[in-house]
């Protein structure tokens, strides 16, 4: 068990001990104790440089989250934790071994984050209509609901690309769009441009007869790349995945990847483990190229 890990639960035991001991409820004990050490715990995880450290820790974590949200059901900060959570070890951890149990993960991130969405009763009455209706009920959020939205939208649409054999899930991508331009209109550098991401991959990994824009897809990474001044290597993973192989560029596609296998430690310190997962995401795709050109 990791030290940032082994703090976290201690501080969430004792804690317990000495607020039972006093009669007060288990909720007030974790919300009021120990949410600056949830904050913590997850930073640490962030700047893991280790990914088998990070692969073991994360799901114990994720539960301990999982409980407090129990206890804490309305409570925006532990539930925003759980949707980036469950998405980022979703992305990291699973997908390319279980689209099954990602699916279910990115699900369960996503409906993390409508439950701080759905706050505003005008917005679930609208959820399941029509895009008219669900834009007009996005409209109604503003600048601080950027990192819910985002978040929410970021685990959907992570979904619904594990899914584009699912012509329902398809249907809703729409929706994750809407959510993905709002970001844009009101942040479009929150998490290091992650809507410019989203929209470079989209465009760039769809047909121009299903909404593909290879020169959109392009312009949305070269934002994105721009808005982490080059050093969240996650945005060149994506932009050879998508743009490179749907252009049959690769002279590009080896370019980006070796960037990203070549980048060093440290590079951006708060999102380590994200940069090496991008890392050995590169090497994987790379050693397939021949599937691709």
């Amino acid at each position: 068990m990791n030290s940032a890990r082994k703090s976290l639960v201690a501080a969430v035991l004792s804690a317990g001990l000495l607020f039972t001991a006093q009669g007060c409820s288990f909720t007030q004990l974790t919300i009021g104790a120990t949410s600056g050490i949830i904050d913590g715990g997850f930073k640490a995880l962030n700047r893991e440089t280790d990914l088998q450290i990070a692969a073991q820790a994360i799901p114990s974590d994720l539960k301990l989250l999982d409980g407090l949200i129990i206890e804490a059901p309305t409570n925006e900060k532990l539930l925003l934790l759980g949707a980036q959570g469950y998405t980022s070890y979703s992305l990291g951890f699973v997908e390319d071994s279980s689209k099954e149990r990602a699916s279910l993960f990115y699900l369960r991130a996503r409906d993390y984050g409508l439950r701080i969405l759905f706050k505003n009763e005008e917005f679930k009455k609208h959820f399941d209509g029509d895009l008219t209706d669900f834009q007009k009920a996005l409209d109604q959020f503003g600048t601080d609901d950027v990192p819910a939205v985002f978040w929410t939208a970021n685990a959907w649409g992570n979904y619904l690309n594990l899914n584009r054999d699912n012509v329902d899930a398809l249907a809703q991508l729409p929706k994750v769009e809407a959510m993905m331009k709002f970001v844009l209109k009101y942040d479009p550098s929150y998490f290091y441009g992650g809507a410019h991401l989203f929209f470079g991959t989209i465009l760039g990994s769809l047909p121009a007869m299903f909404g593909g824009d290879t020169v959109a897809s392009r312009e949305n990474f070269e934002k994105a790349i721009q808005a982490s001044g080059g050093k969240f290597l996650m945005a060149y993973f994506y932009y050879a995945k998508s743009y490179a192989v749907m252009t049959q560029n690769k002279e590009l596609f080896e370019s980006l990847l070796n960037k990203v296998i070549d980048a060093p430690e440290n590079l951006l310190p708060d999102e380590n483990l994200a940069n090496e997962i991008a890392k050995q995401k590169a090497e994987a795709l790379l050693k397939q190229e021949s599937d691709y050109f």
